[in-house]
């Protein structure tokens, strides 16, 4: 029964609270969440780590640890209780570690609950883009001074384009002269911004951006809001790790500019949304600005012009190699996904002025 094991993990922390129920938290799609709640406050988050796509979970629990407990330093100027709603809190085990590794194999970690707080998981405001534009801007502020190279990379190549590109290839290479018919304009179109989407690796590599701390997940939901709609605190840090700003910043505009749905096929609704571009980028601005370089202030338009390309590229990939990674309803879902990607792009070029004034 599945309250029992989630009572028996729990009881493995170090807390002094008495398990009364579990909610499901099923907002990501990697790991398996729960709300514990307790006969009397806090509660807690309980979290099992898939470590079928994490290899490393060990570096991965350190990784939000270390980051979680540099930014509390940062804000110690903060009352307890403050800090708790600003900063991912984590609960070490009764034994002092920072993970529980059950019988199966299967490692967990706890953090508290932040109470009266919510989540977003698509934006409809100029007021939320704001918000999660401050958010994410502080979070990298507040990491601008840690030292990345402490960091694990728990998911090696992710933003790798030379790596996306070589993936593209070799599905290429296997992938039918149907589906290489079906989508030649869209591979044409690959190979003509291969020059143009391999800029940020090459900046990267020559040292001219910086490698930070990133988040490496910056949708919106993973922006905490309180009751007001006001940001609280950066969430899902699982995927922290060693990057350029670029793709943080990049992927944050992808899902929040969008007007459509990932897989909207009537292309005539996928529109980018500068309005919401705008909002974004002053909250970002406002907390991560004095923190960014001249050069990297510069390539912010193409950091987000980079990561949507990223997602279309691995679409594409997915649907030449037969659906093999990302879950489809339809045989042509991917390339229906990479299609609105690359629309989207369309539509971010035709802005890029006013992008670039924005910033």
């Amino acid at each position: 029964m599945l309250a029992e094991k989630l009572k028996y993990i729990f009881n493995k922390f170090d807390h002094q609270n008495v398990f009364d129920s579990y909610e499901e938290l099923a907002t990501g799609h990697i790991n398996d969440t729960y709300l514990i709640k307790t006969k009397e406050r806090p509660h807690y988050v309980l979290q099992r780590i898939n470590h079928g796509v994490f290899k490393d979970v060990p570096g991965l629990i350190n990784n939000k640890i270390s980051v979680s407990r540099h930014i509390r330093k940062k804000l110690a100027h903060l009352s307890e209780h403050e800090l708790k709603r600003r900063v991912l809190s984590f609960v070490d085990t009764k034994a002092g570690n920072t993970y529980y590794k059950g019988k199966e194999g299967d490692y967990w970690n706890m953090m508290f609950f932040i109470d009266d707080s919510i989540t977003f998981e698509t934006v409809n405001s100029q007021e939320i883009a704001y918000e999660g534009g401050k958010l994410f801007g502080d979070f990298l502020n507040l990491t601008s001074d840690f030292d990345a190279s402490e960091l694990v990379d728990v998911i090696p190549k992710f933003h790798d384009m030379s790596f996306r590109y070589s993936q593209f290839e070799d599905a290429l290479k296997s992938a039918s002269q149907e589906k290489i018919e079906q989508a030649k304009d869209y591979i044409n179109l690959v190979e003509d911004m291969r020059v143009e989407m391999h800029i940020l690796e090459n900046l990267k590599n020559s040292g001219e951006l910086k490698t930070r701390v990133t988040h490496n997940d910056t949708k919106i939901s993973n922006a905490l809001f309180d009751l007001n709609h006001k940001g609280l605190c950066v969430i899902d840090t699982d995927t922290v790790m060693p990057g350029i700003i670029h793709f943080d910043f990049g992927d944050a505009i992808r899902t929040i500019c969008n007007t459509a749905v990932e897989d909207e096929t009537n292309l005539d609704l996928v529109t980018f949304n500068l309005n919401y571009y705008k909002a974004y980028v002053r909250g970002f601005l406002e907390t991560a600005g004095d923190s960014l370089s001249p050069i990297e202030l510069k390539y912010l338009p193409l950091g987000a012009k980079s990561t949507i390309f990223i997602m279309a590229l691995r679409f594409l990939t997915d649907f030449l190699n037969g659906n093999i990674y990302y879950k489809v309803d339809y045989p042509e879902h991917n390339f229906d996904r990479a299609k609105n990607q690359f629309k989207l792009i369309e539509s971010f070029s035709e802005k890029m002025n006013a992008l670039k004034e924005a910033i």
